[in-house]
Parts: C-alpha cells; structure tokens; sequence
C-alpha cells in the first residue's frame, strides 16, 4: 500500500471545505440528484478522452454520465461501458447537418444536466467546434456550469467571447495551452505560467475560474480571494489521457455544489458561488493528483489513463470521505 499523501495545513483546511459541499446519500434523494452531467466530445479518432472523463464523473459520484459524440465514436465508447449514456448526436465534415441543427438536440438536454464537460476528444473539425460553440453560449445563456480542456481551449483561443465573464466556467489549460490563450487575449505573462499569470489569464477573461496544469495546479478566477494551489505530490508518469480524470472529477463536483448551493440538504459554510467553484476547482485536482500517486505507486513507467479511473473512488476516500450522516 502506498504512504498516505502529504498534506500542507492549507490544503487541509480547503479539502474540509470541498467536503461540506459533498452531498450526503439521503434516503429522500432519486436517481439523478447526486449529479447528472454530460460530457461532450470523441470524435472518429478520440474515443479514449470522452470515456475517460464520463468515468470519472461517475466513479466520483455522479448518478448519470453522459457523453455526447459522434456514431463512429459512440459505437466503440458503448463498447467500453455500459454505465454511459452515449448519445451519437455530433457530426464531423463533410455532413449536411449545420452546426444549429446538430447543436439542438444537445441544448434540449441543458435542462436536465447539473454541469457539461466540453473538449475531450473533441477534434478541430470545423463543424464540430461550430456545433460546441452553439453549445456554449446556450449553456451560458442557461448558467449551466462549465469545464473546458482540450480541443474546447482551441475554440475559446479563437471565440474567448464565448466565455469570457462566465463565472459559471472552468478552463483547464496545459501549460502550451495557456501560452495559446494567453496570446489569444493579448496577455504578455512574459513566460509566468504560476501564480501571478493564472491570475491574469483569468482576470483578462472576465473572471472565470483557471485551472493551469503542471508540477503544481494553479488556480483562479482572477482574485487574491480565490486564488490557490493545487500542490499533492502527483505521479511521474506523464501519459496522456490524465487530464481527463480532472475534467469529469471537477463536472461532478460541479454538480454536487449546485445541490450545495440550492439547499438540498442541511448544509454548512455559508460559502458562495465564487467560492464553491474555486472549491470544485481545487477537489478536482486534488482528487487527479492523488489518482496519479496511487497509480503510479503501483504501476510505476507503465501508468497509463486507465489506471487513474480505477483510483478515483480511493482518492475521494482518502482525501475528502464520506459524511457521518451518509453511512446511517
């Protein structure tokens, strides 16, 4: 068994607040209250990404996963799981289709989803990240929480319009990702991808929420207030596929801080909208960093994507647990 993690005093005091927006497993809650969130990508050459972040999601806690894809991706995603829901709704060029068509049935789910992940496996097909777009701004328009990665940075380096003062919104760079988006708004970091310029990225984007990936998260919407880091020790294994685990850990916590937030349970805190989606930005990497340690631990070079999804329901034991009150 590998050492418990180490912890520094205040990421301690920040995992005690992800855990009060935890919700606890009441006998009065049905199916989908503990989460319904979607993932939108995976296209004829991606499959790996949308499942991976779905599973996530749902290994974390979420009652329903979705992932919303093309056919070709969607008959081999089915074949990964049966958990998913897999909806074979986007089309890549050459189609017929416009982007307001295929983007139509995706927006009538909107009312029925706690939070969307946009990017995984989504491709630069032009029809494709015309079809998101659509996605993001009815979304916007219906403040339906937010992850972006991936692909989905590449649109929002060309449209940053379409998020930019969204504070319902979680941008999850690289570093050569955040150098794109960076440029993207005429932010000269002069190379500080840390602190100071995950502040200005988010700042210059209108106050969303910015988590910059690398040997440490970084993490803001632009404020001293709601500005921190994400510092577990991690893997060193560099695989791809890694950056799908935070997406759909954050897609879940983003989910139960709206059950936080609307009261559906005796809650404590007193936190705000800010604060809870600095929080669900910070439990998510903090659950993808301790994923990687736990794997890693075990597989060592070998370490592959697959083997953080198994560790996501014991890195959310160790780090967060459940509440007294879900075990009764």
């Amino acid at each position: 068994m590998p050492n418990q993690p180490e912890m520094s005093p205040a990421t301690k005091e920040l995992l005690k607040k992800v855990r009060m927006m935890v919700p606890p497993m009441l006998e009065k809650f049905h199916k989908g209250m503990l989460g319904r969130v979607a993932v939108i990508g995976g296209s004829e050459n991606y499959t790996g990404a949308p499942y991976f972040s779905a599973m996530a999601s749902a290994r974390l806690g979420a009652d329903l996963s979705h992932v919303i894809c093309t056919p070709p991706a969607a008959n081999v995603i089915k074949t990964y799981s049966p958990n998913l829901m897999v909806h074979p709704i986007m089309r890549e060029s050459p189609s017929h289709s416009t982007p307001s068509t295929l983007a139509s049935p995706v927006i009538a789910m909107l009312a029925h989803l706690h939070s969307l992940v946009i990017g995984p496996g989504l491709g630069r097909d032009d029809l494709m990240q015309d079809t998101v777009a659509e996605v993001i701004s009815a979304a916007r328009d219906k403040k339906i929480p937010l992850v972006l990665d991936a692909d989905a940075l590449w649109l929002i380096q060309r449209r940053p319009e379409l998020v930019k003062g969204y504070k319902e919104c979680v941008l999850t760079p690289n570093v050569v990702e955040f150098g794109r988006l960076a440029q993207a708004v005429g932010l000269d970091t002069k190379g500080d991808t840390g602190k100071e310029g995950c502040k200005a990225l988010a700042d210059a984007l209108g106050g969303v929420m910015v988590v910059r990936k690398g040997g440490v998260d970084w993490i803001s919407d632009g404020s001293d207030d709601w500005t921190v880091v994400g510092d577990g020790e991690g893997g060193r294994k560099r695989s791809g596929g890694q950056g799908d685990t935070l997406t759909g850990s954050i897609g879940t916590l983003l989910a139960w801080r709206n059950m936080y937030l609307e009261g559906a349970w005796e809650t404590e805190g007193g936190m705000g909208r800010q604060e809870t989606l600095m929080l669900a930005a910070f439990g998510g990497s903090a659950i993808t960093r301790e994923c990687s340690r736990l794997a890693f631990s075990k597989k060592g070079r070998s370490l592959q994507a697959s083997d953080l999804t198994d560790e996501v329901p014991v890195a959310f034991e160790t780090l967060i647990g459940e509440k007294e009150e879900s075990k009764l």
